[in-house]
Order: C-alpha cells, then structure tokens, then sequence
C-alpha cells in the first residue's frame, strides 16, 4: 500500500469504530498544490486511550497532547485528538491541553493553509478558515489574530517566512507586521528549533527569498547578525559588480535548490568575515584575512544554531578554502592532487561556481579544477602509499618521529610524478635519509 492508502485505511478504521477521522495540515496543502505529501497527518475525536484499543501497534509519543503514532506495515502515522490548547507561557508550549471539537482544532493551528482537513472516504474538504483562498492567493496568513498565534508560539515566526519562501507566495500584511513587532521575542524559542528552521529555510527551495523575508521582517538582525553586517560593505566592482557582500550572498543563495546543508550554510557565510576584515586604502578595498576570519565566525554561528560537529566542520573547510583554487593553476603537481584530493572538493568546487556565478562570472579558476579532475586517474589523486614504517625498519632506520616526515616526503614525491614504484622510493629515501640508522 501507498502512503496515502495506509493514512486512508487509519481514517476507515476510526470511521468504523464510531469516530472522526480526517486528514490535517500540511498533508492537506500539499494535495491542493498537487504536491506528494512528506507524511499525512490524522486528526479524530478519539482520545489517546481509545486509539490504543482500536491499533494494533501504537506509540504515545506526545499522549499529554493527545497525540499517538500508528504503525501500519512499519510505517508511522501521527494521529492527534481534537484539543483546544490553554495560555501559552512561556511562548512555546501550551500550559494545558484540553480535549475539544473539531473546529477548536483548526482554530487552535498556525495559518489558513495549514488549517483544513480533508474526509478522504467522501473526498471533501473542510475549510472554515479561508485556506483554500488563500492558496489561491498564493498567501501566507495566520488563523485568527497573528500576534496571538505568534504569541502562542514564537517559531510560527520563522514558519511563515519559510512557507513564503518554499511556496513563493507572499506574506499577508497584519501578519506580517506581527511578526515584526514580536520579532525580538525569537529568542524565546530554543536555538535548536531556530537552527532547525533556519536549515529548512535554506535547504527546501526560496533560500534568497527566504532570507529577504527574514531581512524585511528584523529577524535577521536578532538570530543573525553577522548576515545583516554585509550590508554597506561596498566591493570592487570589477570583481563584484552587484554590490555589496550582503546583496552577493543574496546572489549565491538564488542559486541554491534543495542543496545539502552544508553547501546552504557555506553559500550564506562563505564572506561572513568580510565585513571584519574590510579595509579600504587609496580607494581600493580589500579584505584581506577574510577566509580564516570567516571560518571562526562560521563555526561560531552554526554552534549558535545547534547544528552537528560535522555539519559546521565541514562548512568552516569550505568557508577557510573558498578561495584556494584560484591558485591551482600556480601549484605544483603534489599539492595540485592533494588539493583535489581533499575530501569535501567537489562542495567546495561547487560552491566557487556558485560564488562567481554571483559575482563577475568569471569560471577560468572553476573550469581548470574540474578539468584537472576529468584528466586525473582516481588513483594518481588517491595513490597506494609506496612504503611503509616496516619498510622503513627494514632498510635499517630507527623508528621515530621522522617516520612520519620520510613517508610524507615520499608521497610528495610520489604525487609529484617523481616517484612510481616501491623499488624507486626506497632508492629514494636511501639517498636522503639514510644516514639515519
């Protein structure tokens, strides 16, 4: 069975047993657009005990709210009780839950879109919010008042923008402004939330716009600030002739898709320290130092954002090396394969494109790269080390610290073109080394 027949089946079999049942949220939005839902979601009146009885397989994973999931054939389902939420306190979660109708239910949820349920055994929607015209309208508007859904949860800030951004549609005007008013007030939401929306934003289509709307908003300036210090920082405009550094990296996140998060986040700080490092002297500016800078703000950002070691040391190499392969043509042999050689080069490759792309469109640095790439065999970038310390204690060298500088010489050597074989590289290091004994 398909995803949509499994969530159907869930709705027959609550159906059967004396209750409601429907499909909520996005599933819904998602089906109006013509786009495959991720998940579908179920809303019913039965209470968390009564789901329990009806399934086989359940988990309570948010029971105090009256949500449960429903394993069909393994795959899990969200099914949530009709509830009417109580005062939000601390602006991110409800300070008790009570059971409810089906039209508190809507009420209760972020926007209009995101606010009709679907009866998908008579195909019929319920809307009692004005989603569908919204859709229409190609317009992100919250349920009710905006300041109190915002007010109820501070992330629905963060969610608008990137509905906006992912569906192109524009944000309504007292939404809008309410957001700009509570936007200080981000901060109540963990950073891990933040950083998970901020990923979403630049990861799911509509980065640029999705950025914009952060700017227009003022939530750039609260959760990010280095972004908002680009602006003003003028460039030479031989080599940046659309800006400054804010509106370049406004450029290069036009030119993502649904890129990995890494090369998202890279694209959005690869000139992060840019605006540190400006210097302008006899009428030419410069940002000299601006790559290291930049890799110290960067990982200093993701960790703000939660993100994993691995998500930020990965983007601080591409923000530190972003501008190395403008030196390829100049480097020798050896450091031209251990420079290709690199784990994480053909992000970084891709993200030069995107940074000229973005600037003057010069490619020249790009193309030799990946030229450079077609032409190298796998294992002359990656070669089959030639010696190794047995060899070295064979040939009558004291094991040591210097180990590890002889066989770096000798892969130099051997990337170099130098060296081919273990006989070569052992003559090799007898006559350099081997006094050593």
């Amino acid at each position: 069975m398909s995803s949509q027949d499994k969530a159907v089946a869930i709705v027959k079999r609550l159906r059967e047993n004396g209750y409601e049942g429907y499909f909520a949220g996005g599933c819904v939005r998602d089906m109006l657009l013509k786009r495959a839902p991720q998940d579908y979601d179920i809303t019913t009146n039965a209470h968390p005990d009564d789901i329990a009885k009806i399934f086989p397989q359940t988990i309570p994973v948010g029971a105090q709210f009256g949500v449960m999931l429903v394993l069909v054939e393994g795959q899990p389902f969200e099914v949530a009780t009709f509830r009417h939420d109580g005062p939000y306190l601390d602006g991110r979660h409800p300070s008790q839950v009570r059971y409810g109708s089906l039209q508190e239910d809507i009420r209760r949820r972020d926007f209009t879109i995101n606010g009709m349920v679907y009866d998908p055994l008579q195909d019929r929607v319920v809307d009692w919010v004005g989603g569908i015209k919204d859709l229409e309208a190609k317009r992100i508007r919250a349920i009710g008042k905006p300041r109190e859904r915002f007010e109820e949860d501070r992330l629905r800030m963060l969610r608008a923008v990137r509905f906006a951004a992912n569906l192109d549609f524009t944000i309504e005007d007292e939404t809008f402004a309410a957001i700009g008013d509570l936007a200080p007030t981000i901060t109540l939401v963990s950073w891990e939330r933040i950083g998970d929306e901020m990923t979403r934003i630049l990861t799911e289509g509509g980065a640029r716009k999705g950025f914009e709307l952060l700017d227009a908003t003022a939530l750039l300036k609260v959760l990010l600030p280095e972004i908002e210090a680009m602006k003003g920082v003028d460039q030479t405009p031989d080599y940046h002739p659309e800006g400054d550094v804010f509106a370049h990296t406004m450029l290069t996140l036009s030119h993502l898709a649904s890129p990995a998060e890494t090369l998202a986040y890279g694209c959005l700080l690869h000139d992060v320290g840019k605006p540190v490092c400006v210097r302008r002297e006899g009428g030419r500016v410069t940002f000299y130092g601006h790559t290291e800078k930049g890799a110290e703000m960067a990982e200093a950002v993701l960790k703000r954002l939660k993100r994993s070691r691995l998500t930020w040391e990965r983007v601080v190499y591409l923000v530190r090396n972003h501008l190395r392969h403008t030196q390829a043509p100049k480097m020798r042999l050896s450091t031209l394969k251990r420079f290709l050689g690199e784990e994480g080069i053909d992000e970084l490759l891709e993200l030069t494109r995107i940074d000229a792309l973005s600037a003057n469109g010069d490619l020249q640095y790009y193309q030799f790269c990946k030229q450079k790439l077609a032409e190298l065999k796998e294992e002359e970038i990656h070669p089959k080390p030639l010696l190794g310390g047995r060899d070295l204690i064979a040939m009558g060298l004291t094991p040591g610290p210097s180990f590890h500088e002889i066989l770096k010489q000798v892969e130099e050597a051997q990337l170099g073109g130098e060296l081919s074989s273990r006989e070569e590289a052992m003559e090799w290091v007898s006559k350099h080394y081997g006094n050593r004994g």
